[in-house]
């Protein structure tokens, strides 16, 4: 396991006392905040829905859809404890938390990772490409994860956008048998392109959501 230098340590401390938990796989991970993969998915699928802070609405004067736009506002690069948008994302009541209700908090782990990357800077870091591995793809491990990241943040909880919720396999099921799931997220002509008000999925993203509902969006 990696031992955290102290300024680390002192940083985590703090974060775990404005957040509900944070579990032990994340801290000894806890130098890999990405942008790209860890926190621009979580804020364009909890905060850029419609009547949001999308690029066209901008609710508050806010744009989350994008890196450019988001470090415009409410983010003060080295200082998440004084940044608005970690404000009211750690904050658990009153009107300036969020999301608002219905939608659901965001997790402890989503947090942190959005506090750990104001903290080292707020850099619009992007993750080391991999290779592509689209074999043997699991609806447990590759899509849902997927799901969570980039679509769930309007599509779950008691009043999912659209009435389509994403969280069960029966209900991804559905979508991906309509076509969709995989039209709107490949932006194809006549539907809706997903997420809404945010940028296109990563292309390995839509590969492996395309891989599995070509294998017959088997439930594994």
């Amino acid at each position: 396991m990696k031992l955290l230098a102290l300024p680390s340590i002192l940083l985590l401390i703090g974060i775990l006392l404005s957040v509900p938990s944070c579990t032990k796989e994340y801290i000894e991970d806890i130098n890999g905040v990405c942008f790209e993969r860890d926190v621009l998915p979580v804020f364009v699928s909890n905060c850029t829905q419609s009547g949001c802070h999308n690029s066209i609405e901008k609710k508050e004067g806010y744009d989350l859809s994008s890196y450019e736009s988001i470090i415009k506002r409410g983010i003060i690069p080295g200082n998440y404890k004084g940044s608005t948008i970690y404000q009211s994302i750690a904050t658990s009541f009153g009107e300036n938390s969020m999301p608002p209700p219905p939608h659901n908090r965001l997790s402890s782990e989503q947090v942190t990772n959005i506090a750990l990357w104001i903290d080292q800077g707020a850099h619009n870091t992007v993750c080391t490409a991999t290779a592509c591995d689209t074999t043997n793809i699991s609806f447990t491990t590759d899509i849902l994860p997927i799901l969570g990241a980039y679509c769930n943040g309007c599509h779950s909880g008691s009043a999912p956008s659209g009435s389509l919720d994403l969280t069960t396999y029966n209900s991804v099921k559905i979508s991906a048998d309509n076509k969709g799931l995989v039209g709107s997220i490949t932006y194809a002509s006549g539907y809706k392109p997903m997420p809404d008000g945010g940028s296109k999925l990563p292309a390995c993203q839509i590969a492996k959501i395309q891989a599995w509902v070509n294998a017959g969006t088997p439930n594994n």
